[in-house]
């Protein structure tokens, strides 16, 4: 699973997906730093990335283009730093890797179970 990591999180999350095993890339690093949120999704799906993004305009996107991808795993809650979330996001990946294979959103919140919406959403 190849993930890029949204402006508004910590570019920290990649050394911690690649030693993890992900490939992935912090945005900045890849993109225009001021792209909209809309040239984020159309890369993530030409270029097969899932988004890691605490942005709820992502989802928005998908839901209103009806999209089946790129897949977006979507923190809720601070703080958002791999110290503090990073064995539980590694827990999500693992365990809904088949559905962000095939278009989901994935919420994690740490407070309840997390939350999976297949692809386009309706």
């Amino acid at each position: 699973m190849k993930l890029v990591v949204d402006m508004n999180l910590t570019p920290r999350w990649i050394e911690f997906l690649r030693s993890a095993g992900f490939e992935s890339a912090h945005w900045s690093d890849v993109g225009d730093p001021r792209a909209t949120d809309r040239s984020i999704t159309d890369w993530a799906r030409t270029n097969g990335y899932v988004i890691l993004t605490n942005d709820m305009d992502f989802p928005q996107i998908l839901a209103y283009t009806q999209a089946n991808a790129p897949s977006v795993v979507l923190l809720r809650g601070a703080p958002l730093t791999p110290e503090a979330r990073g064995s539980g996001l590694l827990l999500a990946l693992r365990h809904f890797d088949g559905e962000l294979a095939t278009g989901a959103i994935v919420t994690i919140d740490w407070t309840s179970k997390l939350r999976v919406r297949m692809l386009p959403l309706s």
